[in-house]
């Protein structure tokens, strides 16, 4: 971790998760819970959202790294977090990551403090 990632410890809400898929209508959450960085590596995420009726309760722990103000990585069993992000825009108080699934999905993730 660099110094920088230090403004990622803590809580935050997640205030927007999409999932676009090219040429079709994207799918867009608000509010969906919160995600927790801790300083030592890992975290706690409390999210809940309903996809075509299925509901998806993500209260999986994770261990994330920060990569050079580009990217952020977590890792974490059986969930949609799980994976490498592209970092769009990093503020003190508001992040916007970029990410696909390996088809042709891409997720969408806001968070803010």
């Amino acid at each position: 971790m660099t110094s920088c990632s230090h403004r990622m410890v803590g809580i935050w809400n997640v205030q927007r998760y999409e999932t676009v898929t090219p040429g079709q209508q994207g799918v867009s959450f608000k509010n969906i819970g919160t995600i927790e960085f801790k300083g030592n590596g890992t975290g706690e995420k409390n999210l809940n959202y309903s996809v075509l009726g299925i509901t998806r309760n993500d209260h999986v722990p994770f261990k994330w790294k920060w990569h050079e103000d580009k990217y952020v990585s977590i890792e974490s069993e059986g969930s949609d977090f799980s994976k490498t992000w592209i970092i769009i825009e990093n503020k003190k108080k508001f992040q916007k990551w970029k990410s696909t699934d390996g088809t042709n999905n891409i997720q969408v993730v806001e968070l803010k403090k």
